[in-house]
């Protein structure tokens, strides 16, 4: 059997970004998880028994996670045994991301809880059920991890990602002119570069 890599989209994002990955994985079988969750509980049972299947089918399996795509490995996978993860803009901190997105938005705790849900005029609905869950769900990450995070990031700041990168031993590269998505060539290209020198220091051990 071969090892795995699962590519894990963000939101918004599809399945077959993972062609993107495989030319820098060519020993590996590089899959695209299509999955269609939009919450973490969703996310659980989804990512579970995608996951199963794959690893039942591989020598091992290590994943590249994108921004909410990395917060539910975080939540659904934590205890599989993944090799290694590649994570690019992660979710770090869910209620943290909520919290904010409630101020930017005006919105109070019990408003929020007394409505349910509200839209936002930067087009995210804020749910008590959503924050609610996160706080009651809190994850604990061990796989050996590398993150990638965009100096221009507007959903997390850098102190955000770095305690968490410092909490579970993560290794956490910084790019200048990255942004929460990457997608410009400049950037893509950095991206690659990243991952490259990471699979060639791993393989020279």
């Amino acid at each position: 059997m071969k090892p795995g890599f699962v590519y894990i989209h963000g939101r918004g994002g599809r399945a077959s970004e993972a062609d993107f990955y495989k030319p820098l994985f060519p020993d590996c079988d590089v899959i695209g998880f299509d999955y269609h969750s939009e919450t973490p509980w969703e996310a659980y049972s989804e990512f579970r028994v995608f996951f199963d299947s794959v690893c039942a089918t591989h020598s091992s399996v290590s994943i590249i996670a994108n921004s909410i795509g990395a917060y539910f490995s975080f939540i659904a996978l934590a205890d599989y045994k993944i090799s290694r993860a590649y994570l690019i803009s992660p979710i770090v901190n869910m209620e943290k991301l909520i919290c904010d997105m409630m101020q930017w938005a005006g919105v109070s705790e019990a408003e929020l809880k007394e409505k349910g849900t509200i839209d936002t005029e930067f087009g995210e609905t804020l749910s008590w059920e959503y924050l609610s869950w996160v706080r009651a769900h809190p994850f604990c990450w061990q796989v050996p991890s590398s993150i990638l995070y965009g100096k221009k990031d507007h959903m997390q700041a850098l102190e955000t990602v770095s305690a968490f990168a410092d909490q579970i031993g993560a290794d956490l590269t910084v790019m200048e002119t990255g942004e929460h998505w990457f997608h410009t060539e400049e950037q893509m290209a950095f991206l690659s570069s990243w991952i490259l020198s990471h699979n060639h220091s791993e393989r020279s051990l």
